[in-house]
């Protein structure tokens, strides 16, 4: 009983890792990142409860995601960390008073905006819309801090992954998307208690 609790909760994390990887050669264009990780997130709920799928139902779901308009929230993030790093090139290029406290609220909103579309490629399912998702996800991330918090430490895991050793934030990449799902259930079981 116990060695067979054990296999399934090793199954579970090797199927994380084996995740991470299909997300990273998923999102090598860039903009298909938040369709990758819808993808991955669907990979791994089905994983967990039970149902057949694999590597053409991974497929399917990134496809079905860059059609439902997954590509334009991957450019809007684009955007966004974009215009952070002008803002923090801006700030060290320039003196300006009050410099570092706005370098420190571009980097909180890098962060927003990375934990927001975490929540919302969580919450994708076959046939939503992004932009209803990432408004709702914006929601959650403010009502649940302590859930952001857990989005933004499993960041943490894949960049200190990638510092480490950089093919080890592949495999990381399953475990964001497996935490931030258990964020997501965490806040919807917190939301039907309420």
């Amino acid at each position: 009983m116990r060695r067979d609790r054990f296999l399934a909760r090793f199954g579970v994390f090797a199927e994380c890792l084996l995740t991470g990887v299909w997300i990273a050669v998923a999102a090598l264009p860039l903009v298909t990142l938040p369709a990758a990780l819808a993808a991955g997130a669907g990979h791994l709920r089905r994983s967990i409860e039970g149902e057949a799928t694999g590597a053409r139902s991974f497929a399917a779901d990134v496809r079905a995601a860059l059609r439902g308009g997954g590509w334009a929230a991957g450019l809007a993030w684009w955007a966004v960390l974009a215009l952070v790093l002008a803002d923090l090139a801006l700030v060290r290029a320039l003196p300006v008073p009050g410099g570092r406290a706005a370098g420190a609220l571009a980097i909180l909103a890098a962060l927003w905006a990375t934990v927001t579309l975490l929540r919302a490629a969580t919450a994708w399912r076959p046939g939503a819309s992004w932009r209803a998702l990432l408004a709702a996800a914006w929601r959650r991330s403010a009502r649940d801090p302590a859930g952001s918090l857990l989005v933004v430490c499993g960041l943490a895991v894949v960049a200190g992954s990638a510092w480490f050793s950089a093919p080890l934030a592949l495999p990381a990449l399953g475990l964001l998307t497996a935490g931030t799902l258990a964020a997501e259930r965490r806040t919807g079981a917190a939301l039907a208690d309420a």
